[in-house]
């Protein structure tokens, strides 16, 4: 068998790559955000941090918060028909107002 070359972040150059003018320091109210059971959020990556980050597939998806799981939150998103469970730093989620 041949061997898979490149590692978690291959070929997001575009998706995980920040704006020139938000180029810095990271948001302390951004890091230390918090969100209550069954709240929407979209995936945001925060390229900074490499913690807690989610797979790159899932960049801009709409999830549900399920609960809180030490600094990190569970939530579930749908991958087509699927339904799956990911722990993602609240740096890397943005709440959605519905």
């Amino acid at each position: 068998m041949v061997q898979k070359i490149g590692g978690f972040r291959r070929k997001t150059r575009q998706k995980l790559s920040k704006p020139r003018r938000s180029k810095g320091k990271i948001s302390v109210k951004k890091f230390f955000q918090t969100f209550e059971e069954k709240d929407k959020v979209v995936l945001n990556a925060e390229p900074a941090v490499q913690k807690g980050m989610y797979f790159p597939r899932f960049h801009g998806k709409i999830g549900i918060i399920k609960k809180k799981i030490g600094k990190c939150y569970k939530l579930l998103i749908k991958d087509g028909k699927k339904e799956k469970t990911l722990i993602v730093h609240p740096i890397h989620l943005k709440k959605i107002k519905v």
